[in-house]
């Protein structure tokens, strides 16, 4: 079970794609820089790729807040690659490939009626802590500004009000 403020279920050695390559990815490999780690249900879909272009929009303002992204889903490598290459292009982050569903179920996303990753979306801090989590219903798409204005919030060391943005006022130091 996935608690804020404790370490993020740690994985090791899954195989991921990335622009025309397969490579093994560890939690391990992000300590020391924000995380923003989403989970999908399915490759060749309607909502998922909208959700993946949304991110890779936005990776270089993630980036700039010292965050990478990483995405997930129960589909194997050779599916990434078949979907990415022909529909995604310009995916620029890995993809995980969950096969033995063991990360999926680490976080507390997968469904093991139909064996996909429902959409889950974890922030985690650079000394591996869980700091955000939104798991939501398959036919809603995320909004990765939403991301971007909590991990700022996170980032600030404040306390946020509701819709707070950044520059304006906060409640104090958190």
């Amino acid at each position: 079970m996935i608690t804020l403020g404790h370490s993020a279920p740690d994985f090791k050695d899954i195989t991921a794609y990335r622009q025309g390559e397969f490579t093994k990815i560890s939690l391990s490999d992000f300590h020391g820089k924000w995380l923003v780690l989403f989970f999908y249900p399915r490759d060749f879909t309607f909502i998922c790729p909208t959700e993946l272009r949304g991110f890779a929009k936005h990776t270089a303002e993630l980036s700039q807040l010292g965050a990478q992204v990483l995405a997930a889903s129960t589909d194997s490598e050779w599916s990434h690659k078949a979907w990415l290459e022909k529909d995604l292009p310009e995916i620029d982050y890995p993809v995980l490939a969950d096969t033995t569903h063991q990360v999926s179920k680490a976080y507390g996303v997968l469904d093991e009626t139909n064996g996909e990753s429902q959409r889950g979306l974890f922030i985690i801090d650079p000394e591996g802590l869980v700091k955000y989590v939104v798991i939501s219903a398959g036919s809603v798409g995320r909004s990765v500004k939403e991301v971007i204005r909590v991990l700022e919030a996170l980032q600030s060391g404040e306390l946020c009000p509701v819709e707070w943005e950044p520059g304006q006022t906060t409640l104090g130091k958190a």
